[in-house]
């Protein structure tokens, strides 16, 4: 099960509402909200390559916190479309391309870390892939342990405390695991 997605968010959603009314009053929108999301993840990914681990992080983290808020800011002002769904999903796989790649280039030259990103940023991938393709066929694709808010705390934690190699088995393991779970539970439900 999703923790954050399942039990968290609905708790967050509550205090989230109000400051996407908020915006919507002074005219943001939730496309605006998405992009903005993103260019300060790229930023943060900026100073993660640039060897700024720590700031990168808080920044990327920001830039996701801001993220999270299309979906308040679209409500408010009525205007939730599928259009904005598709927009947002693909925004936030270029977030997480971005924050990987970065510390890819923060880690040039270790072999081992840069299997780990790129282990760890392909189970990041597969794991919404298999929530989309199981939706496409009717079912519910949640579950598992690492969704995207669990992705990038993990991450940005990892990076904080200064961690990055054991977050990232931490992390490859937990994706892997969401991924071949949401597979699993989704291939099973498929009538043959």
């Amino acid at each position: 099960m999703v923790v954050i997605d399942t039990r968290v968010r609905p708790r967050v959603t509550r205090f989230l509402e109000p400051i996407g009314r908020g915006l919507s009053r002074i005219g943001m929108t939730a496309t605006a909200m998405t992009v903005l999301g993103l260019a300060v993840v790229v930023v943060g990914a900026f100073l993660i390559a640039r060897g700024r681990l720590v700031p990168g992080a808080v920044v990327v983290l920001l830039g996701s916190c801001l993220d999270g808020l299309d979906g308040a800011v679209a409500r408010a002002s009525n205007s939730v479309t599928e259009r904005g769904a598709f927009l947002d999903a693909a925004f936030d796989r270029l977030g997480e391309i971005a924050a990987f790649s970065a510390l890819a280039v923060a880690h040039a030259g270790e072999p081992r870390i840069l299997l780990l990103i790129v282990l760890g940023l392909g189970g990041a991938m597969l794991v919404p892939y298999m929530r989309a393709r199981a939706e496409a066929n009717g079912l519910d694709g949640r579950g598992g342990l690492m969704g995207r808010a669990e992705r990038i705390i993990l991450f940005c934690l990892g990076l904080i405390l200064g961690q990055v190699e054991p977050m990232l088995w931490v992390f490859v393991v937990l994706v892997w695991f969401t991924a071949v779970d949401r597979f699993w539970r989704s291939y099973r439900s498929i009538p043959s």
